[in-house]
């Protein structure tokens, strides 16, 4: 009797996610719309004026609130509202910003 190999139906494909992309545990209210994801942008120098980049490492929450309007679709007030596990998980992000590629790499938080 001859076997035949059922097909692979199932092809698991990798998912090309935006490195930049938070999703928040809980969303923003904008008006009628929900904001339930942010994709940051990596600061600029100038973008960083007037904040103390060691805070920023240490994920200060002033300093994150200062430079996540400036990087994000978020104004002020909205980032005052944000959850703390949200501002934290952007915090990551944005302490990741700071660090060169190599510095990552040494650090493994780069695959």
């Amino acid at each position: 009797m001859e076997h035949k190999e059922a097909p692979n139906d199932a092809v698991a494909e990798p998912i090309n996610q935006d490195p930049n992309l938070v999703v928040l545990d809980t969303p923003i209210k904008r008006g009628s719309k929900e904001i339930e994801s942010i994709t940051l942008r990596k600061p600029s120098s100038g973008e960083l004026r007037g904040i103390h980049l060691a805070e920023l490492l240490n994920m200060d929450v002033a300093s994150l609130m200062k430079l996540i309007p400036r990087i994000s679709p978020l104004n002020e007030h909205e980032v005052a509202q944000l959850d703390p596990a949200d501002l934290v998980a952007i915090g990551v992000k944005i302490t990741g910003f700071l660090l060169q590629k190599r510095t990552k790499t040494d650090a493994s938080l780069v695959a």
